[in-house]
């Protein structure tokens, strides 16, 4: 049997016992990664063409390595055994409990099977009661706080559930669903080190749980922890890494592993839009529009995924197209957070900062953890310069994600504003730490470094440094540089810069105060060297201005040539007729 039926046979078993046990997330994740698998040309119907388009010519072009089987050779793969229904006799039970669990009635649905010990009926009896647990803290918080207030409301299942997981778990009587349930409580109380093993054991059962696999990655803080745990080789584990390596922001490796995924799951638009975000996160926004548009095209409904989109569209400044999608996910589906996030972009662009807000607290009232709305939320404020209300939402998002540069960032500008440059210099620190490729976080950093308070020039110069090699498009770093050094009495630097900052903006065809200060700069230094043929090629360039640059280089001029022994009397005008 080939790799890929393997996997097609896998996917379809999975699919229907994760949906038989409720786990609809794991089984949506499994059902499009079973699409995503590209067929067998022999096998080819019109009816089951649908997901073998035209436009996988996107899909191929970010495939580095053709591969025949998953995962990658010299890797062992696992054959896991499938697992054994127990429900035979009380069926009829479960059926009942699984209509509740459906309609969110939780504590009926476990209630149903207060009396069943076949491990589905435990498993979906203590989930239905985590989940009551959670709804009822939800309507804890929203009531003695507010839809986005701080709350000291806890899940107060959460002892029952690990206790009765716990002994089970012990007794050897818990299938792999109990264990993810078991760990996804310990992770709750904070137990990671259990957690992480409980859901280890779960995923080596059973790999077809996504669910599992996620809140095991949400335990993967580091690369130790993660080289620490005892996987089995099965193919699940390429997605797994694939998506702890993006967690850590080690992009080149994740975006390895998504495209030698993708010899198999082909049209898996999971993957397409991981590698989209792997992209944007290398600060490549023309690959990832292409992406997103392709995507979009294949998926016309998707709303996952399409708040990274609006964040280039964003950053480009494409306000219609930025309208269009935001229109776009209106029309698919208003009340979900990433179209709230969309249409507070759109928003943000046109300048309205508080309906921008409004939109992101909304997102928020929908997901409270989700952590773009709290960042984007905050930078609206740092526009309004509400610095309190803008450190309150960074601070939150790190709260839910200590690895988000986006809102250290943020801080930093926060307390910057208002006078803190040490404290601004901590979270720039920060978020440089988790994001080291992006220009913006340096030049930030550095400019904190010039404060008048801090006035420590060599570290920004460090910091300007690491900008110019991150590509800073903005053109700030090396203008910087060279006015630094000039400042520091470098004049060989200062030339240096100035002149890698004079070939950047004639490759950018671009003039302006900037090009008048370096030739300005560059005429006079190379003057003082004595190296008056490259000086006069300078002063020639500022001839063509016609404000003081012009009579500045007059004089350079003729400085030169009273210097020069034996130079010809000749008027100024004759290097610029």
């Amino acid at each position: 049997m080939s790799s890929k039926e393997s996997c097609r046979n896998e996917l379809r078993t999975a699919i229907r016992q994760l949906s038989d046990r409720c786990l609809y997330s794991a089984s949506k994740w499994a059902a499009e990664q079973l699409v995503g698998i590209e067929q067998d040309p022999a096998k080819f119907t019109p009816s089951n063409t649908r997901f073998q388009r035209g436009s996988s010519s996107i899909r191929r072009r970010f495939r580095t390595n053709e591969i025949n089987s998953t995962p990658p050779t010299g890797v062992a793969y696992v054959s896991t055994p499938v697992m054994e229904e127990d429900e035979a006799i009380h069926g009829d039970f479960y059926l009942l409990a699984k209509s509740y669990f459906d309609c969110r009635e939780y504590r009926r649905a476990a209630h149903v099977l207060r009396d069943q010990t076949g491990k589905k009926s435990v498993f979906l009896r203590c989930y239905a009661l985590y989940l009551a647990g959670e709804k009822r803290k939800e309507e804890e918080t929203i009531e003695l706080e507010g839809p986005l207030g701080k709350s000291d409301a806890v899940n107060r299942e959460l002892v029952s559930v690990e206790r009765e997981l716990s002994t089970l778990s012990k007794n050897n009587m818990i299938d792999p669903f109990g264990l993810y349930l078991y760990g996804l409580v310990l992770k709750e109380k904070g137990n990671e080190n259990l957690a992480r093993k409980v859901l280890v054991e779960s995923v080596n059962s059973y790999p077809w749980n996504w669910s599992a696999w996620s809140e095991l990655q949400s335990l993967c803080t580091t690369v130790d922890i993660l080289n620490s745990l005892n996987l089995s080789n099965h193919w699940m584990k390429e997605f797994f890494l694939a998506s702890v390596y993006q967690e850590l922001r080690m992009h080149n490796e994740a975006l390895s592993k998504y495209e030698n995924l993708q010899g198999t799951f082909t049209f898996s638009n999971y993957l397409q839009a991981q590698i989209g975000k792997t992209q944007y996160s290398l600060r490549e926004f023309d690959q990832v529009e292409v992406i997103f548009e392709d995507l979009l095209r294949n998926d016309p409904y998707r709303v996952e995924d399409m708040d990274t989109y609006s964040n280039v569209l964003y950053t480009k400044e494409y306000f219609s197209a930025l309208s269009y999608l935001a229109h776009r996910v209106i029309m698919t589906d208003k009340y979900r957070p990433e179209s709230c996030c969309i249409i507070g972009n759109y928003y943000s662009l046109k300048g309205l900062h508080e309906k921008s807000v409004m939109y992101f607290r909304r997102a928020l009232k929908l997901n409270k953890k989700y952590l773009s709305a709290w960042t984007l939320m905050g930078h609206e404020y740092v526009e309004m310069k509400n610095t309190p209300a803008a450190v309150d939402a960074y601070r939150r998002a790190v709260d839910i994600n200590p690895r988000d540069y986006r809102a250290w960032y943020g801080l930093g500008q926060a307390y910057e504003m208002i006078g803190m440059p040490h404290y601004a210099l901590h979270y720039f620190q920060k978020s440089v730490f988790f994001q080291p490729i992006d220009s913006r976080l340096w030049i930030a950093m550095a400019q904190c470094y010039e404060s008048e308070q801090l006035h420590m020039l060599e570290e920004a110069i460090k910091c300007y440094k690491r900008a110019a090699n991150c590509n800073d498009t903005e053109a700030i770093a090396l203008h910087r540089l060279a006015e630094l050094h000039r400042e520091l009495g470098q004049p060989e630097e200062a030339a240096f810069y100035y002149k890698k900052d004079l070939e950047r903006m004639e490759a950018e065809e671009r003039e302006g105060p900037n090009t008048v200060e370096a030739l300005t700069f560059l005429a006079t230094h190379y003057k003082t060297q004595k190296r008056f043929e490259e000086a006069e090629v300078y002063c020639t360039r500022l001839l063509d201005y016609t404000g003081p640059e012009r009579e500045t280089a007059k004089s350079l001029l003729r400085g030169m040539r009273i210097a020069q022994s034996g130079f010809p009397s000749m008027d100024v005008e004759h290097f610029h007729p």
